[in-house]
C-alpha cells in the first residue's frame, strides 16, 4: 500500500476494490495461509451446522407429535419424552459450541487480516508465525466493541418491537388501518440497522489500530465514516449480496438437494461455495480495513506510519508507548545533557 493520503482521500469503490486485491496479489502466501487456517474452518462450521441441526429439528419435530398422539401415563410415551429430552439437549450442546467457534474464529480472522493490512502499509517484516502471535491479544478488544455492538442492536430491536406494539395497539383501539405507518417505519428501521453494521464493522477495524474499543470504537467509527457514507454502504452491500448469493446457492444444491440428487455432486458443489465463501470473507475484510484508511485520510487525520508502526508492535511487547507527546527542544536539552 504505497499510496500518499492525498490519493487515499479520493479512492472510490473500484479503486478501494483495487487497492484490497493490489495487497492480497504482493502477499498471497500469507493472507494464503491465513485464509486456510482461520477463515475456511470458520466457513466449515456455518456451512455443516445447518446439515446437522436441520435433521435433529425434523427428529424433534416428529418426536413431539408423536408424544401428541400417544395416552398419558404409558411407557411409550415416558420412552418418546426421554428420547425428545435428548434430542433437545443435544441441539443446545450443538448451539452453543457452533456460536462459541463462530464468534472466536470470525474474531481472530479479522484481527489477523487488519493486522497483516495495517503491517504492510507501514512497511514491516512480515509472517504468518508473527501474524498468529499477535490474534489473541488483539481478540479482547474485538471481543468488546462485538460486544457493545450487538447490545445496541439488542436495545434497537427492543425499540422497533415497542413502536409496532404500540401501532398494534392504536389499530386496535382506533380501528384506523396503520398500514400505512408501518410500512416506513419498517423501512427506516432496516436502513438503520443497514448503517449500524456498516460502522460496526469499520469499528473492528479501528479496535485492532487505534486505542479505542468498544463503545469508543464505535463513536470513533461513527465519525470516521461521515462524509464517506455512500461508499462505506455500497462497498458493505456488494460484500452481503456476494455472502448471501453463495449461500443461496448452498442451501438450493447442497442442503436441501433438490437440483444435485447425488452425493458426489453434493460433496463437490459444497467444497467449491465454501472456497467462495472463504474468498469473499478474506477480501470483504482486506476491503474493509482500506475503507479504514480512506475515511482517516478524507477527515485529514494523519496517518503517521511510524506511529501505526509503534501502535501494532506494542501487541509483540516490542516497545514502550510513550506517557505524552515530547516536544523538540526538551528531546535536545536531554541530547545535550548526555
Amino acid at each position: 500500500m504505497d499510496r500518499e493520503p492525498d490519493e487515499m482521500r479520493s479512492l472510490g469503490v473500484v479503486g478501494i476494490c483495487k487497492e484490497a486485491y493490489n495487497i492480497l496479489q504482493l502477499h498471497l502466501r500469507l493472507f494464503f495461509s491465513l485464509a486456510l487456517t482461520l477463515v475456511l474452518p470458520l466457513g466449515a462450521v456455518i456451512f455443516c451446522h445447518d446439515l446437522i441441526t436441520h435433521p435433529l429439528w425434523r427428529k424433534i419435530h416428529w418426536d413431539s407429535n408423536e408424544l401428541d398422539m400417544e395416552q398419558a401415563g404409558s411407557a411409550a410415551r415416558a420412552q418418546t419424552q426421554s428420547r425428545l429430552d435428548a434430542e433437545l439437549f443435544g441441539l443446545g450442546v450443538i448451539t452453543v459450541v457452533y456460536v462459541i467457534f463462530v464468534l472466536a474464529f470470525s474474531l481472530l480472522s479479522t484481527a489477523a487480516i487488519v493486522y497483516s493490512v495495517a503491517s504492510i502499509y507501514t512497511g514491516k517484516g512480515l509472517s504468518y508465525l508473527k501474524v498468529i502471535s499477535v490474534v489473541p491479544k488483539v481478540w479482547k478488544r474485538l471481543f468488546f466493541t462485538f460486544l457493545w455492538a450487538h447490545v445496541l442492536i439488542f436495545l434497537y430491536y427492543v425499540a422497533f418491537f415497542t413502536v409496532l406494539f404500540l401501532l398494534l395497539a392504536l389499530e386496535h383501539a382506533t380501528g384506523m388501518n396503520v398500514l400505512f405507518l408501518g410500512i416506513p417505519v419498517l423501512i427506516v428501521f432496516y436502513t438503520f440497522l443497514f448503517y449500524f453494521n456498516v460502522v460496526w464493522h469499520l469499528a473492528s477495524v479501528v479496535s485492532v489500530l487505534e486505542g479505542s474499543y468498544g463503545i469508543d470504537a464505535l463513536k470513533k467509527s461513527s465519525e470516521l465514516v461521515k462524509g464517506k457514507r455512500w461508499i462505506g454502504c455500497c462497498v458493505f452491500l456488494i460484500y452481503t449480496v456476494c455472502t448471501f448469493l453463495v449461500l443461496f446457492m448452498y442451501n438450493l444444491m447442497v442442503r436441501t438437494h433438490h437440483h444435485v440428487q447425488s452425493l458426489v455432486g453434493r460433496v463437490f458443489f459444497g467444497l467449491m461455495l465454501l472456497l467462495l465463501w472463504t474468498a469473499v470473507t478474506l477480501i470483504g475484510i482486506l476491503v474493509q480495513t482500506v475503507v479504514y484508511f480512506v475515511c482517516k485520510s478524507y477527515h485529514n487525520e494523519s496517518i503517521d506510519r511510524y506511529a501505526l508502526s509503534e501502535h501494532l508492535d506494542g501487541y509483540l511487547g516490542e516497545y514502550m508507548p510513550l506517557k505524552g507527546p515530547v516536544s523538540l527542544e526538551a528531546l535536545e536539552a536531554e541530547l545535550e545533557e548526555i
